[in-house]
């Protein structure tokens, strides 16, 4: 009996002839065809989605109350009137999601690295950091705006006024709690081996998470950042209850002034021409990750 060794010649002469034993053959009968039933795969799936839509859309616009939601939320003339004031404003919106972000990433990424501190003796920074990141999980956004808001610039002489300002800092308040948490699953992603080599190398504990640790937990957890960040580009028109006139802020005056609802179209239109393409980048990159994994993993 041979273990180990060549292929037997009796077996492969058994083979039937119609079997490729080849890679590409074997692939396309697993995977139930060649490039034909790929080709076939995306018109059959086109299709379908074509049939899909018209009908939903057959189904809108022959609905009884169609014509009426076509004047108050598809009006062109009101949309094409609106929409230059509606862009200027959400210029805000990004401003408000650029300057936020910048302190989000840098508070919470000392939110993890203390959370994630070693040791008795760091317990009372760990158990705050946890305080911090459970309270602010659990309180709404729009609450945390709403209290800043108006709650802070009556304490006194040296406390800024502005609602931008304010609205800044409650975005960052709870969007650090949230974006600690991916930062900590980044961290605790990294095998503790390689602390350990670290510190044989003669590494310092704070030198081994900076120049060991951080470097991978970050680059591990950029897609789910950019999916965070999705979620805070959304959320810069909480602030307008504050008086910020932001987009949505904008939408509602030209809504009261007109008594038509299209303006609030043109801001959903803005906000998803910003978040599809992050959407569709942060695909992408969980795509190349998983890639380079298996790529690595082959070898």
């Amino acid at each position: 009996m041979a273990i180990g060794g060549g292929s037997r010649p009796e077996l492969q002469h058994n083979l039937p002839d119609e079997i490729d034993s080849s890679p590409g053959g074997r692939r396309s009968r697993i995977l139930g065809g060649g490039r034909g039933e790929g080709v076939r795969g995306v018109v059959i799936a086109m299709l379908s989605t074509v049939v899909f839509f018209a009908v939903v859309v057959v189904a809108i616009v022959h609905a009884p109350g169609w014509p009426l939601v076509k004047q108050e939320f598809f009006n062109g003339q009101r949309f094409v009137e609106s929409f230059p004031a509606i862009l200027g404003a959400f210029r805000v919106n990004v401003e408000l999601f650029l300057v936020a972000e910048v302190f989000i990433l840098v508070f919470a990424l000392v939110l993890a690295v203390l959370r994630s501190l070693p040791g008795p003796v760091f317990f009372p920074i760990r158990a705050l950091a946890i305080a911090y990141t459970d309270f602010f999980r659990g309180v709404p956004t729009i609450l945390v705006i709403y209290i800043l808001g108006f709650g802070a610039p009556p304490l006194g002489r040296g406390v800024p006024r502005s609602e931008f300002f304010w609205a800044v800092v409650a975005l960052v308040l709870v969007y650090s709690a949230y974006v600690a948490e991916v930062y900590r699953a980044g961290i605790e992603s990294v095998h503790e081996s390689q602390v350990a080599a670290a510190r044989s190398l003669g590494l310092s504990r704070w030198q081994s998470t900076r120049y060991v640790v951080l470097p991978q937990a970050v680059r591990r957890v950029i897609p789910p950042l950019l999916n965070d960040f999705i979620g805070l580009q959304k959320d810069t028109a909480l602030v307008a209850i504050l008086g910020v006139v932001e987009a949505f802020r904008q939408s509602q005056i030209d809504e009261a002034a007109t008594f038509n609802f299209t303006p609030y179209l043109a801001t959903a239109l803005l906000f998803v021409a910003i978040t599809i393409p992050m959407a569709r980048f942060t695909d992408w990159l969980i795509l190349r990750g998983r890639t380079r994994r298996r790529a690595g993993g082959a070898f």
